[in-house]
């Protein structure tokens, strides 16, 4: 790729991050009853491709360690716009991008699924 892509891309990219944080930080916080919606959606829809204890399945495993090197930025993309060319669908008509920030930030942290 050449130089003058990589730096529209990035400059797109950290538009869309800087989006995101606007949205987010207007938003009410989510309440304890939709967290735990949340926490069965990640745990039934997801873990059927993830595996029900998130360890691995059709979709790779979701658990901390295996989640270190990719950003909570990256992993709500990822659910809300799925991944082409996988089995990744996107998630953006069923979950806002705060509820998908959240589940990013309960999956680094390893508060999804209890083990």
């Amino acid at each position: 790729m050449s130089p003058q892509i990589i730096k529209l891309f990035a400059l797109l990219l950290l538009s869309h991050l800087l989006t995101i944080s606007h949205v987010a930080a207007s938003e009410k916080p989510l309440s304890n009853e939709r967290k735990a919606q949340l926490n069965h959606i990640v745990k039934q829809d997801c873990g059927s491709c993830h595996g029900m204890t998130l360890k691995g399945g059709l979709g790779p495993a979701l658990l901390t360690e295996n989640l270190k090197g990719k950003t909570v930025a990256f992993l709500q993309h990822t659910i809300l716009y799925g991944r082409a060319g996988t089995a990744m669908p996107p998630w953006k008509s069923l979950l806002t991008e705060q509820e998908a920030l959240w589940i990013s930030q309960q999956l680094k942290a390893g508060t999804v699924v209890d083990h």
